[in-house]
């Protein structure tokens, strides 16, 4: 990425809403997103938090609701979903979690009701 001046961004970036609010946090490295970044809704709260190399999402990253309640978490290699993902109801019950390969579902999908009893297992290849 590029800032005014046609250089490629290099150092810490911030981002705002039209309310002058911060939208968003991270770092650039030869135009490209490096380390930790935190993206945050229109009410300040958190959004989602992650690891990006070059450009790439990478590692664990976590997605948050408008009330502050964790929504999902999952993994990335190189920019592709990896690894256990999982996803919760509005309330902080588990709803569903698996693994990723390549951003690919795979192995044993787990499903869960209202309750967060067990309530599906569907496979994947």
């Amino acid at each position: 990425m590029r800032n005014s001046n046609n250089k490629l961004k290099d150092g810490p970036f911030t981002a705002h809403f039209k309310d002058g609010s911060v939208s968003v946090t991270g770092q650039y490295r030869d135009g490209m997103k490096t380390g930790a970044w935190k993206y945050f809704l229109l009410n300040g709260r958190l959004k989602a938090t992650g690891r990006y190399e070059n450009d790439l999402m990478i590692g664990k990253w976590k997605w948050y609701r408008e009330n502050g309640e964790l929504m999902q978490t999952g993994s990335f290699t190189a920019g592709n979903k990896s690894g256990t993902w999982t996803r919760y109801r509005p309330n902080g019950v588990l709803l569903d979690e698996g693994t990723f390969a390549n951003n690919k579902k795979t192995g044993e999908w787990r499903s869960f009701d209202a309750n967060g009893k067990p309530a599906k297992t569907t496979r994947f290849k």
